[in-house]
């Protein structure tokens, strides 16, 4: 079986075309990726007989714990690794092409938020930026090189800093995106208040044991009020995936073409809900090619009439891990 290539992948712009991609790919990383390969036979599922994406099996998060996930042999460019708590198991993802990621976000930020070089890119990311291995760090400075702007950067704890490039930014109407760890966003507007409208405050979860979890409607209050903005959008990704969905206020989330997202029933996850019901969220990232496109995560959700989806929470006990953490 011959995967499909990059521009195949990201020139998705129709069902059929999602779905081709999709069966190629199964029937590429059913074969080739030996964990999944086990998997699907434990389940007793012939791969020969899958015919539509509804009988695609989808491999739990979890094996990214203890398992190298790869579909190809050749030796990973980098390993991203997720964030957690001391003395947590983290998952690693083994990056064979750092190219499909790339393509993936940069492809993917430009159909939801328009030409990169356009924006001032400020990254309010603490957490990540302590650490090795962060596939939104990877993404965040790629961003920022990309907007070919000196004043796009990244910030840790310097929040003063952090606040005169944003009323410079207000003073000089430039388009300012703002992307944050969801505990430093509230940190910052608890030092600092702005009424910035303009500006894009996109957080990317997690309160990373810092702060107490909240629901999605006071936390966005609290930081609509901070900046002075009308919505805060969301970036919903993680450490085992190469593309990220987005949110543009109120927390429903949209994906590029590449990328689906399929509820699976909470009782049975081989079977699927359907739209309006809560269910366990599948996604379907056809950029991770190397390693396994079909993942369920440990994320609750809801799929809305237009494709569009909300993230609900988190299964019980299911480990602190990812990009977005927030229950909504």
């Amino acid at each position: 079986m011959i995967k499909p290539n990059k521009e195949q992948v990201f020139s998705i712009n129709n069902d059929l075309q999602f779905t081709t991609a999709a069966l190629q790919i199964f029937n590429y990383q059913a074969k080739n990726c030996k964990v999944y390969h086990d998997f699907i036979k434990g389940l007793k599922i012939d791969r020969n007989q899958i015919s539509s994406v509804n009988e695609i099996p989808f491999l739990p998060i979890s094996f990214f714990k203890n398992h190298a996930i790869k579909s190809d042999t050749t030796q990973a460019e980098t390993i991203f690794t997720s964030s957690g708590t001391t003395g947590m198991v983290t998952s690693q993802h083994f990056v064979i092409d750092l190219t499909w990621y790339e393509q993936s976000f940069r492809k993917a930020f430009e159909l939801f938020y328009g030409d990169i070089k356009t924006y001032t890119v400020l990254a309010l990311l603490p957490s990540y930026l302590e650490r090795e291995g962060s596939s939104l760090i990877y993404m965040a400075a790629d961003l920022i090189k990309q907007s070919d702007n000196t004043d796009s950067g990244f910030y840790l704890y310097n929040h003063d800093d952090l606040y005169r490039q944003l009323v410079k930014q207000r003073e000089n109407k430039k388009p300012t995106l703002l992307i944050g760890v969801t505990f430093a966003l509230l940190d910052f507007v608890e030092r600092h208040s702005i009424d910035f409208p303009e500006l894009i405050v996109m957080e990317t979860g997690g309160m990373k044991g810092r702060r107490k979890e909240m629901i999605r409607e006071e936390l966005h209050n609290i930081l609509c009020n901070g900046f002075g903005v009308n919505a805060i959008h969301s970036e919903y990704g993680m450490t085992e995936l190469l593309s990220q969905a987005y949110s543009k206020g109120e927390g429903f989330f949209a994906c590029p073409p590449w990328m689906r997202v399929m509820m699976r029933d909470t009782n049975d996850p081989l079977s699927f809900v359907t739209e309006n019901k809560t269910g366990g969220i599948n996604v379907i990232d056809l950029a991770n090619i190397n390693s396994c496109s079909f993942i369920a995560t440990q994320d609750l959700g809801r799929l809305s009439n237009n494709a569009e989806f909300e993230v609900l929470g988190r299964f019980d006990n299911a480990d602190i891990r990812g990009c977005n953490l927030l229950i909504a």
